[in-house]
């Protein structure tokens, strides 16, 4: 990979495109991301354990619900209609290769429209992204783009920075469980009402 600089959406597209990680704003965190099938290198940079999944990551909440690869349930499109774009991650059942690629062996997939315009136009050049928080593991998360040029210097970021300010908090996690019902996994910026606090099935 080339040194850290900051690059347009379309240069920045273009290097995820060919393989590379890149560091991008959200409205929680600042990002990790590469294309689905390069996610090795999010665990690598990481250097995380490759059985904690990514999240991905798409300009369009319908774009994200078609990577599950399997029938949407209801409940799973009003959350989706509801709260994104939004610091709301849905953790929904899922099959084929965007599993595979994002949470080996696993059964769940985990998806997030964020409310940032800059990350939301790169993810409509560069298509879905598998997506992390800009850290390395057990080390707290990164808050500008300075800190996480510090950590990542040979990874590209998105321009122009500074990037707006970020909420700081990470987005709120929510698992739809198999007999149906949400349990809480993280709480985090947004709380949906209809979440149970102390992490129950609702």
């Amino acid at each position: 990979m080339t040194s850290c600089l900051s690059c347009s959406p379309s240069e920045l597209a273009a290097r995820l495109q060919a393989g590379e990680a890149a560091i991008l704003p959200t409205d929680t965190l600042p990002a990790l991301a590469s294309r689905p099938e390069a996610a090795n290198l999010l665990w690598e940079l990481k250097e995380r354990p490759r059985h904690k999944p990514v999240i991905l990551m798409a300009a369009r909440g319908d774009t994200l619900l078609q990577c599950l690869g399997r029938a949407i349930e209801p409940a799973w499109q009003h959350m989706a209609d509801r709260y994104w774009p939004g610091a709301l991650t849905l953790v929904l059942p899922a099959q084929g290769t965007w599993l595979e690629q994002l949470n080996p062996g696993g059964t769940t997939l985990g998806l997030r429209l964020p409310a940032c315009q800059a990350a939301l136009e790169l993810l409509a050049l560069s298509g879905p992204l598998a997506t992390t928080s800009a850290n390395r593991s057990g080390e707290p998360a990164c808050l500008d783009h300075r800190e996480a040029a510090e950590r990542f210097p040979h990874v590209g970021q998105l321009g122009p920075v500074p990037w707006p300010a970020p909420s700081g908090q990470g987005s709120t996690v929510i698992e739809w469980m198999p007999k149906g019902g949400w349990k809480l996994l993280r709480a985090g910026a947004v709380m949906p009402p209809e979440l149970s606090i102390h992490g129950g099935s609702v």
